[in-house]
């Protein structure tokens, strides 16, 4: 796996890394074989990072973690978790919360520190108070050496030009937002980023299951025209004896400015195949075309969180 420098901090992330939410069932029940097998196909792969949250699963995703890397030496993994939102509409970005969920994590986990720590989904919320009581609050957290670098995630572009323009933060993860169809981080983001020298991490390289033959989830919000869009584009990769999603993912791990992207599955296979993916030349011709497929609907999402926190 090609090793990337996260930013401005002494980080080596892979530049693929493991995504922990389907370990919480977020897209199908799974079961404890197959939660102990991917998380160790991922690190013998070299997916060393891994992403995960208080979110997914509700806790189920940190706790099973904590289980299975109990005997694996700390120095052989990184750990980013998350805080701030507990579920679906509970949001708590509280000094008071950060501390307790950073407390809480690390005993799931079974840690004594995260590598990173990110405040997560925080278009649900007034950034003001992001500004203001929940990245100091982290900073107090971070200098009792319970996290090593801190930073955000979400969805809107927006909130990380807002953040970053009114306090220090270390790297910021984006989903959804740099893939075959939408590359609204790369245009809108990435350069101020790096100018800041705030590290890059992307999530979602398949958009939630729309650059695959999967089924989409119920909760799965881009407009229609969107998922008719890549549904033609799966076809012709379909037609050209490839897989929409092995594009996906190569297109994703092109961009050299993007330290890590993290993908999720709970199906070892899956991993094993990413991997031999991400070390197959991408198919250019094929790239193109997809790409024409997919241009009516580019950087075509949906609002997330408060109006305000959109562009």
């Amino acid at each position: 796996m090609k090793i990337r420098k996260l930013g401005k901090t002494d980080l080596n992330l892979p530049s693929l890394a493991f995504g922990a939410s389907s370990l919480g069932q977020e897209f199908r029940s799974v079961s404890l074989d197959e939660v102990f097998e991917s998380i160790r196909v991922a690190r013998d792969l070299g997916l060393t990072l891994i992403d995960t949250s208080p979110f997914y699963g509700r806790g189920m995703s940190e706790v099973l973690l904590g289980i299975a890397l109990r005997d694996v030496p700390r120095s052989d993994y990184l750990m980013c978790s998350k805080l701030g939102r507990f579920d679906i509409n509970h949001f708590d970005f509280s000094a008071k919360r950060v501390a307790e969920s950073i407390d809480v994590s690390l005993h799931r986990l079974g840690c004594e520190y995260l590598d990173i720590a990110l405040c997560h989904d925080i278009e649900f919320v007034p950034l003001n108070q992001i500004i203001e009581e929940t990245i100091p609050a982290l900073r107090k957290i971070q200098q009792a050496g319970k996290v090593r670098y801190i930073g955000i995630s979400g969805y809107p572009q927006k909130i990380f030009h807002t953040i970053a323009s009114a306090t220090e933060i270390d790297c910021v993860m984006s989903y959804n937002q740099y893939t075959l169809q939408n590359t609204s981080f790369a245009d809108q983001t990435i350069p101020m980023l790096k100018e800041k020298g705030i590290g890059i991490m992307n999530a979602g390289p398949f958009s939630a299951r729309l650059l695959t033959n999967a089924t989409l989830p119920p909760w799965f919000r881009d407009p229609m025209p969107v998922q008719l869009a890549a549904k033609e584009a799966a076809k012709l990769c379909q037609s050209r004896g490839s897989d929409i999603a092995k594009l996906a993912l190569q297109f994703s791990l092109m961009n050299e400015d993007i330290s890590t992207t993290v993908a999720g599955s709970a199906n070892p296979a899956n991993i094993r195949k990413w991997v031999e993916w991400a070390n197959e030349p991408i198919d250019h011709d094929l790239l193109r075309d997809v790409l024409a497929v997919l241009a009516p609907v580019h950087n075509i999402g949906h609002q997330e969180g408060l109006p305000e926190n959109n562009f």
